[in-house]
């Protein structure tokens, strides 16, 4: 679903993503992981061309991100991507912040999406929120929002670019609990996480990376006990002991 082949990065003379290379399969979910300006932010926000490339090729469900051929504003719709910010219009409700995408950009019926809309809302525990203003939810609740937001555009893919880190202690479990709801229906997801205990959960693999490169991909049970790299083990030492 996601083939990421020879992909490289520099923002003036820093390389921040060195020979990329890495297949996410259909209804995989993968954890991003390692240390902070190990480049994992640019990396998972080249997928869907929010960052170019400087060369390489991105495949998506078979379509070429980085081409200049390929309409990336069609191709955005397939990808639904939450930030670690909400990024919510605060004069739209919840409701009016999920459907308004699917109403402007796919057409959808204003009836539809709203029905769809409430669907989400309520399946990410948002039934009573449904009229609220941005500045009247919890940080938890705007990320839930955002994430149905994503979802209601029916992506094949999602990413998320550490879709916690902006929210209290308190928050972030609801969160996590909504991304593991999502990972059971069958969507391929990246997440880029600092959360060691649900990258360890939920996730079929972990991409560790370090200094711009991917040092080592492992399945969770192998990645935590027993990493190859000596960059990995300094890593797990210094966040699983604090």
């Amino acid at each position: 679903m996601i083939r990421i082949t020879d992909v490289n990065k520099s923002f003036g003379e820093t390389k921040v993503l060195q020979n990329i290379n890495l297949v996410v399969p259909k209804s995989s979910v993968y954890a991003v992981i390692g240390p902070s300006g190990a480049g994992k932010s640019t990396l998972i926000r080249t997928i869907n061309a929010l960052e170019e490339i400087d060369s390489g090729e991105i495949m998506v469900d078979g379509m070429s991100i980085h081409s200049k051929k390929t309409d990336i504003n069609k191709v955005r719709t397939d990808i639904g991507f939450v930030f670690q910010s909400f990024n919510l219009y605060p004069f739209l409700t919840a409701l009016e912040n999920v459907t308004i995408a699917p109403i402007q950009v796919k057409k959808v019926k204003k009836a539809t999406a709203i029905e769809r809309g409430k669907e989400l809302l309520a399946s990410l525990g948002l039934g009573d929120k449904f009229d609220s203003y941005p500045s009247k939810l919890s940080g938890g609740q705007q990320q839930r929002v955002a994430i149905a937001r994503a979802l209601a555009m029916d992506p094949k893919v999602m990413l998320f670019d550490e879709p916690t880190s902006a929210l209290d202690p308190e928050m972030i479990k609801e969160v996590l609990d909504a991304i593991r709801k999502l990972a059971k229906t069958g969507m391929t997801m990246m997440v880029v996480t600092h959360e060691m205990g649900f990258a360890r959960e939920m996730c079929e693999q972990i991409v560790f990376m370090a200094d711009g490169k991917i040092v080592e991909v492992a399945p969770p049970e192998k990645f935590f006990s027993n990493p190859e790299s000596a960059r990995a083990q300094d890593f797990l030492s210094k966040v699983l002991n604090h």
